[in-house]
């Protein structure tokens, strides 16, 4: 499905001012109080466990929600929320919603929360559910993402894309608020060696078995570890769309989340990746990055804030050529051995 142009450039209009405000009380909340009254939690929500600073960021959310929805009628899911989902206004008619937003307000509160790395939020915009039919990540034809960055930070970026019309940015100067365009450009290396490609190891569960998958995948694609030289560096970005951010600007060339594959075999759902944490990656593929499921699919996850993902982002199509065929073998493997 293709977006009218002007309907488009609208909900653009109205993404950019949700991720502005968003932006502002997150860094007003992350100057006011301190990592470990961000960090108080308040319950489980929608998916996820909700911390104060989430909160901060759902309160803006839901406000732009409450103004949007007085122009055009939608359904927003999203982590933070009772069941998931909320349409806007209160009451609109399901027949009547003109599109869904599915939102990840804060992808990365633990490390934002700590000043330690920026966050994200991330929104992407798909057809409005209908009589047989419920909108998945293969459905979202425009998405943004906003750096929430940390206190120290001087600079933020934003990125967007519609389907079919490439990726874009944009780096907001947070000191005087200039604003400076830029075209994201994932890495045109050949090879994983001497580059950042990480496997996401972020908790205990699954941390033993997806080294294994790791560590054959890197054996078969760089060959033998050298005595007294690194091959590839790992980097533990604790954020999806900060994950993909990494691929889009050239920083990285492979990352792998296979978390949603050990679901329940070693691992808790909660703690994988969901539908809200990849809504913007169409601006990832818009920029030229292969974001895959680890078999080589497209992810066509229903937008909700359950269904754990795995997936896999190559920086180009050639370096997907060259690297799934082993990554498939090394999974294989693994998951086999039970």
């Amino acid at each position: 499905m293709t977006l009218d142009d002007t309907v488009a450039e609208r909900r653009l209009e109205w993404l950019r001012l949700a991720a502005a405000r968003l932006r502002e009380r997150v860094m007003a909340g992350l100057r006011m109080e301190s990592a470990e009254r961000l960090a108080e939690t308040a319950g489980v929500r929608g998916g996820d466990l909700v911390y104060r600073l989430d909160e901060h960021a759902g309160e803006a959310l839901l406000a732009v929600c409450e103004e949007w929805g007085r122009e055009e009628p939608f359904l927003l899911i999203a982590e933070g929320l009772e069941g998931g989902k909320r349409v806007f206004p209160a009451g609109a008619a399901p027949e009547k919603l003109a599109f869904t937003l599915i939102v990840d307000p804060v992808d990365g509160t633990r490390g934002l929360m700590y000043g330690k790395r920026s966050a994200w939020a991330l929104f992407g915009a798909a057809p409005a559910p209908r009589a047989g039919f419920w909108p998945g990540l293969a459905d979202i034809t425009l998405a943004l993402q906003a750096e929430l960055p940390t206190p120290r930070a001087a600079l933020a970026d934003t990125l967007w894309a519609v389907a079919g019309g490439g990726a874009h940015g944009e780096t907001v100067d947070l000191r005087d608020g200039r604003v400076t365009r830029f075209t994201p450009r994932p890495s045109g290396a050949a090879g994983l060696a001497g580059g950042f490609a990480s496997f996401a190891k972020f908790f205990p569960g699954a941390r033993a078995r997806t080294a294994m998958i790791e560590e054959a995948f890197f054996r078969e694609v760089i060959g033998p570890p050298p005595e007294n030289a690194p091959q590839v560096f790992d980097d533990q970005y604790i954020s999806s769309g900060g994950q993909l951010y990494e691929l889009m600007v050239g920083h990285d060339r492979f990352v792998a989340d296979v978390r949603a594959l050990f679901a329940g075999r070693g691992l808790a759902a909660s703690l994988c990746a969901h539908p809200y944490d990849l809504c913007a990656e169409l601006i990832a593929r818009e920029a030229g990055v292969a974001v895959r499921d680890p078999w080589g699919e497209r992810l066509r996850a229903p937008l909700d804030t359950e269904t754990p993902i795995a997936w896999v982002g190559y920086a180009s199509e050639a370096l997907r050529a060259e690297l799934e065929p082993a990554l498939g073998r090394a999974l294989r493997a693994e998951l086999g051995a039970g």
